[in-house]
């Protein structure tokens, strides 16, 4: 009878091998979560706090802004104490933790994107029942399922993974416990299981995908109906940033799952990585200050603001 090790802590192994490098990388991580935490957010703290954004569609981008505060929180932190501590484990628990968050996060958000491609489609396609359709009950309720989808979608995935113990191996050619490396040294029985989770999982996400491109399209055919420049520039302030949102988002996930496991560590797979986990959260309120017109005078409304208050203060 053979012995079997049962495996309860697993070794982060990814291309930092001098201290050196692992400094530098701490560092990088550093700045872009630094970047990603400040813009989202102040991002949070503009829609809160103006009137002039106590919309639906600026409710939707607050819980995306809250949701990628969240999700790049579950990995970077983590990531930056091992690079300058020169730490290269992780527990069990710690990692079953760290996917179940950003399954969670990952595929809140993605039904949050669903959501405001439809919120879009009413308010632009169908403008005199947007008030009737787009309610605040309808909007709780939305956002209320597309937390619990998330928590649904990630509980069934995280529970799967690691309802068998792990006995093959325990080193992950990655910075944070990434499922693709964690399904690489599972047993076969939560591999096959997998393959049959996976194709329904894609289903789903293929169907919403369908859902929100046809939902732009007839956006954007509306649009250039429009015979009015401010109307249509206005409009398209809205929806071009929730478009790259989406496909910043699309595109990461896509490399995410279609990409190769790596079997060694690699700058490729590291780039990769950074990519889906750190790049979205940081790029995404960027976008909407870049394009999103309220959003842009809101943040102007709020620096004139903070920057009037020390006069105030000095007159008083």
């Amino acid at each position: 009878m053979t012995n079997l090790t049962i495996i309860t802590e697993f070794l982060l192994m990814d291309i930092s091998s001098s201290w050196e490098l692992q400094v530098l990388q701490g560092l990088l991580f550093l700045v872009i979560y630094l970047g990603a935490m400040a813009g989202n957010l102040l991002t949070i703290l503009v829609i809160v706090t103006d009137p002039h954004l106590h919309f639906p569609m600026y409710f939707f981008i607050g819980n995306i802004s809250f949701i990628d505060v969240c999700s790049i929180s579950v990995i970077v932190p983590k990531s930056i104490v091992n690079s300058l501590t020169g730490r290269k484990s992780i527990s069990l628990e710690e990692c079953a933790a760290q996917i179940f968050l950003y399954t969670f996060f990952a595929s809140t958000e993605f039904a949050f994107l669903v959501v405001m491609s439809y919120d879009r489609y009413i308010a632009i396609c169908h403008p005199l029942h947007y008030g009737l359709t787009v309610t605040p009950q309808v909007c709780a309720q939305a956002a209320g399922g597309s937390w619990a989808s998330g928590l649904l979608y990630s509980a069934v995935h995280t529970i799967n993974m690691f309802r068998f113990p792990f006995t093959k191996s325990n080193v992950i050619h990655q910075y944070f416990c990434d499922a693709p490396q964690i399904l690489r040294i599972s047993s076969s029985n939560i591999q096959f299981s997998e393959s049959v989770l996976l194709p329904i999982s894609a289903g789903i996400l293929l169907a919403c995908f369908i859902f929100m491109l046809m939902s732009y399209v007839k956006i954007f055919s509306s649009v250039l109906q429009i015979c009015s420049v401010e109307a249509r520039n206005k409009a398209l302030s809205t929806c071009t940033p929730q478009l790259a949102i989406l496909l910043s988002f699309v595109i990461s996930g896509s490399i995410a799952a279609l990409g190769p496991i790596a079997n060694t560590p690699s700058l490729k797979n590291l780039l990769t990585a950074m990519f889906y986990t750190m790049l979205p959260p940081f790029i995404n309120p960027l976008i909407y200050s870049l394009r999103n017109r309220e959003i842009n005078s809101a943040l102007r409304r709020l620096y004139q603001k903070y920057s009037e208050f020390p006069k105030r203060v000095l007159l008083d």
